[in-house]
Formats: C-alpha cells, structure tokens, sequence
C-alpha cells in the first residue's frame, strides 16, 4: 500500500508568505495613519473651534473677552498669586463645563493650589493628536508646576508678537517687547496676555480685523512647560518666537516650570508641518510653519496696522 503524503509548507515557501504579509502591512500602515491623523486634526480643529465660539459667547454675555489674572493684582499672573485663573478656566460654562467651573469656585477667586477640580482633565483642551494626558497627568496625578497642580491643556491664547527673552525677541507693536505686565509695566500687543485683568477689551476692539487676527493656537506640554488649564500663567503664548519652534527637541523636553521658556513660551502641535489657529472671527485656520515670521507675527496683533499676505 501507498500512504499518501501531507502537503505542507516548505520553509521557503512559508518565508515567503511572512515575506508578502510584512510588505502588505508596511504598505498598509502610513495609510492608516494618514487617515487616523486625519480624523485627528478634524477634532482638533473642532475643539479649537468651540474655544473661539467660547470666546465670542463669553464676550456677549459679560461685555468684554475672558481674561488671565487676579483682579486688583498686578502681577496677578505671574507667581504672585495662586488665585491667578486664566482664561480657559473663565470659558468652562460657555463649553458646557459649568459644573466644574462652580466645582473650581473659579467665579470667587478660590485658590488654584491642591484644588482638585484644577487638576482635572477637560477633553475640550486637548488635542487628540497629542498624548498629553499621558505625561504623567491624570486626575489622580496632575501636571504638577510648583505649588500649581492642574490639568494640561493644547491650547493656548495668543498674546501678539512681543517679547524680550530668548533668541527670538521683537518689541511688536505695544511699543514694549514685555509681554507680561509683570511690575505694571508692559502688555502684549494680543487679544490675550497673563496678566490682562486690568485690561478689558471686546471683540470689537480687534482693529486689525476678527478674520486677520489670530486668537488661540495650539501647543504641545512634553516640549512646554507652561501647559496647564487652570492658572494664567500656563495659557498664553507669544508668536514672537517661530511657529513649531523645539518640536525638534533643540530646547530640549519640558519638565515642568523648566528654564526652557524664552524659547518655548509659545505655540507648536503634533501635526505634520503646522498648527490649528482660531481667528476672532470664531473660524479656524491651519498654519503652516513655513509661514514667514513677519507674517506670523503680524497675525497675532489686534491693532498693529500691519498689511499682510495670506500665508
């Protein structure tokens, strides 16, 4: 009698078959995540979107934009004081946060340190292309800067194109590079700055134009450190400094309030080659980071009279 022979696999054949299966998934993969990236930044750009609108609710139903800082303090969003909310944690009704915004007890003034609704995460600030959330930040165990714990945050107000430190220093339009009106003395030539309690404006104030006139962008916590929802201080930035500036990690990872921040006080995302900008007019705009400085910069006043080119 004959016994018949089992077919199987050679081992070549079978090196083969893993040889094809590996390519198909290499080709399949940047796919993938090109569309996954895709979805992502159609987020991000919803959640920046809802900021603006935010923005705008805010300004109608107070009679001026949302502002950094203590009332009656002066240095109010600098280290001065644990009282220094921003303007993030003033919009949390307008997107549907209220119960946290009365949790925080951000309408008296209550203090930011070891309050445990600071520290709590608000999906609506964070950018799903980023891992923020992961950094060590949960509800359990926040961002923690100094005596300061709260919740990360992708999303920061624009506080113009002034600035004095670090390699990119401009004095902007304010006729001050001092953005911080720490002592009383400078502002940001923005719609937003860390002290900018004692400088109400409205949406009308914006002479430059609402659609000409960038007001929130995006920023990445592991290459700040200046990224956390509840305090003034960690809710503004400059567009003095390049658009995506340390994504190459030149300044190197944020640690905490680090000694990066001439160079990082600013705006950068995770997507491919720019960030998501809302504008006064309460649209969104992709900025490239090819985008020219001049141009950047210009952009990010609400009174300079510049004459820009669309980027």
């Amino acid at each position: 009698m004959f016994k018949r022979r089992c077919s199987a696999f050679t081992l070549i054949e079978l090196l083969v078959v893993i040889a094809i299966i590996a390519i198909l998934i290499g080709l399949l993969l940047p796919a993938v995540q090109k569309v996954r990236e895709a979805a992502n930044r159609m987020k991000c750009t919803n959640n920046i979107k809802q900021l603006g609108v935010a923005v705008h609710s805010y300004n109608d139903a107070i009679g001026n934009l949302p502002r950094n800082g203590l009332p009656g303090v002066t240095n109010s969003g600098t280290c001065c004081s644990t009282q220094s909310w921003g303007w993030l944690g003033r919009i949390l009704p307008y997107i549907e946060q209220d119960n946290l915004y009365r949790q925080a007890g951000i309408a008296n003034n209550a203090v930011i340190t070891n309050n445990p609704a600071a520290a709590m995460i608000v999906a609506t600030f964070l950018c799903p292309s980023d891992n923020a959330k992961l950094h060590g930040a949960t509800r359990a165990n926040p961002w923690i800067y100094g005596s300061i714990q709260g919740g990360p945050n992708n999303y920061k107000g624009v506080s113009g194109s002034n600035w004095c430190w670090g390699d990119f220093p401009n004095t902007g339009t304010a006729g001050t590079c001092d953005v911080f009106y720490q002592n009383g003395t400078g502002q940001g030539d923005g719609v937003f700055f860390r002290s900018d309690m004692g400088f109400p404006i409205r949406i009308t104030d914006i002479a430059d134009g609402t659609s000409n006139t960038y007001i929130v962008g995006e920023d990445v916590p592991q290459f700040s450190g200046w990224c956390a929802w509840p305090y003034a201080n960690h809710t503004t930035g400059t567009c003095s400094i390049p658009l995506n500036t340390n994504m190459d990690k030149k300044y190197g990872f944020a640690n905490g309030e680090d000694g990066s921040w001439p160079n990082t006080y600013s705006f950068r995302s995770r997507h491919t080659q720019g960030a998501n900008f809302a504008l006064g007019d309460g649209s969104v705009r992709f900025v490239r980071q090819s985008i020219s400085l001049a141009t950047y910069r210009a952009m990010s006043t609400m009174a300079g009279s510049e004459v820009v080119a669309p980027n």
